[in-house]
């Protein structure tokens, strides 16, 4: 492995709580605290000998990559590929590209498809294969998430932006711990959120941040969508 396993919180490396990643993902909590436990701590997880989870107060917590993770996971279960399927995918591609977190692995988002039945990769050369033992060619395929995200030197995700690049809310593990803020700030989303939420209006949000207010907008989209 090129890279270790996350068990514990880590600065740098963002903390993120099952709730926290059902707000910033927009999932729903119950099948997120299912697949971290059944998916993250017990299949993926026995590959390592650990969790990729740590406990925080009554809930879990993951760190960044493993939200990324996450999500991947969703938009392939989303598509029609059964769990199965997704689990066999990220035990063969966390063996060919040397990570625990190979569904938040540049190179894999860039070439991961699906067909709406199976999990597929399309290679350099153009031709797109089944993620499986057999490695069988398909055509068709699906892909939207890699627009959103931003990657490190190590290839893995570094920022998610949920709203889109064109938008200011990102998820940095290095600014609040990986919680949702103003692109280029420390601005916690939510604080400015709360704001508007008392009744102060967005100009005089983003005069007392001193902010753009089409940002201040960007958070109230975020946090009620979230919502």
């Amino acid at each position: 492995m090129n890279d270790i396993l996350q068990t514990k919180p880590m600065l740098g490396t963002g903390i993120y709580t099952i709730p926290d990643i059902a707000m910033i993902l927009g999932l729903p909590y119950p099948k997120i605290n299912r697949w971290v436990k059944s998916f993250w701590d017990d299949k993926f997880g026995k590959k390592y000998g650990a969790k990729y989870s740590w406990n925080v107060d009554l809930t879990k917590a993951v760190n960044f990559h493993t939200l990324i993770e996450i999500y991947t996971f969703y938009q392939l279960s989303q598509s029609g590929v059964i769990s199965k399927e997704i689990i066999n995918a990220h035990d063969i591609l966390s063996h060919d590209y040397h990570t625990a977190y190979p569904f938040a692995n540049r190179d894999v988002l860039n070439s991961l498809r699906s067909d709406g039945k199976n999990v597929l990769f399309e290679k350099e050369n153009g031709l797109i294969y089944s993620v499986d033992v057999h490695k069988q060619t398909y055509l068709n395929f699906i892909k939207d998430f890699y627009k959103i995200l931003d990657f490190g030197n190590d290839l893995l995700v570094s920022r998610i932006w949920p709203l889109g690049k064109e938008k200011a809310v990102v998820c940095d593990p290095h600014h609040q711990f990986g919680q949702p803020v103003i692109s280029g700030t420390n601005i916690n989303v939510e604080a400015l959120n709360e704001l508007y939420k008392a009744g102060e209006p967005e100009w005089f949000i983003a005069d007392l941040y001193n902010l753009d207010e089409s940002k201040v907008k960007d958070a109230i989209t975020f946090c009620n969508t979230a919502a």
